[in-house]
């Protein structure tokens, strides 16, 4: 019994630790939600070429996949789940066609999730479009 105030200390400590994520966070006024992003014109671009929230959670891979079979299978066009052909290219389809600000739209949101864009668009992408980009 006489390690009681030890134990509710350890435990003390415990739970300040454990929880410091939540109050820091409380405490600094840090926000979780998105960062307000500048969606296309409407007048652009009606559909995107997938429904937004595999957009949202999928793009990465969506961008991935369209690397690999333009380059390794010369496939270089994407059929659309509306059935609308478009172009296998970041450049041509995503940025010119629907988000042509690339720092509104894009850096935003990676700045926010803390991750990069993939490493090959930094050579193959339009020099006009990168040049908006800049911070």
């Amino acid at each position: 019994m006489r390690d009681r105030p030890q134990i509710f200390a350890g435990l003390l400590i415990f739970v300040g630790l454990f929880t410091f994520p939540l109050w820091y966070g409380h405490a600094g006024k840090t926000s979780l939600a998105a960062p307000d992003i500048k969606l296309p014109a409407q007048d652009k671009a009606k559909q995107c070429v997938a429904p937004l929230n595999y957009m949202r959670n999928s793009h990465m891979q969506l961008l991935v996949n369209w690397r690999e079979e333009v380059v390794r299978q010369d496939q270089r066009q994407f059929t659309a789940y509306t059935g609308k052909v478009y172009d296998k290219s970041l450049t041509r389809t995503c940025l010119t066609q629907c988000h042509t600000n690339k720092a509104e739209f894009c850096d935003r949101c990676h700045r926010y999730a803390g991750v990069s864009g993939p490493y090959c668009w930094d050579c193959h992408i339009d020099t006009k479009l990168t040049a908006r980009s800049t911070p």
